[in-house]
């Protein structure tokens, strides 16, 4: 499961975003955060529809989106998206 934080300088909420996702991970050891600041990654968030920042997008192992959030998300909307990106056994 994929954690994808887009952020920009100088982005308080970017580091609220920070705390929560880090908080997931805790929680969710199969979770894999990737942080990507989006004037250095222009071409990727452009792809991936990124409009502001914080954004942090949930996908399966396979790259699959579950959930997007645009803006701080709260632990439980990451946690419960988490649930919805991992295999099923």
């Amino acid at each position: 499961m994929k954690l994808t934080l887009y952020t920009s300088a100088f982005c308080e909420p970017c580091m609220q975003t920070r705390a929560v996702l880090a908080e997931a991970s805790r929680l969710v050891p199969e979770a894999s955060v990737t942080e990507l600041d989006i004037a250095r990654n222009e071409d990727r968030a452009e792809a991936d529809g990124i409009r502001v920042t914080p954004t942090v997008i949930v996908s399966t192992a396979a790259g699959e989106e579950v959930f997007r959030a645009e803006g701080v998300p709260t632990l439980a909307q990451v946690l419960v998206a988490a649930a919805k990106a991992l295999p099923v056994d």
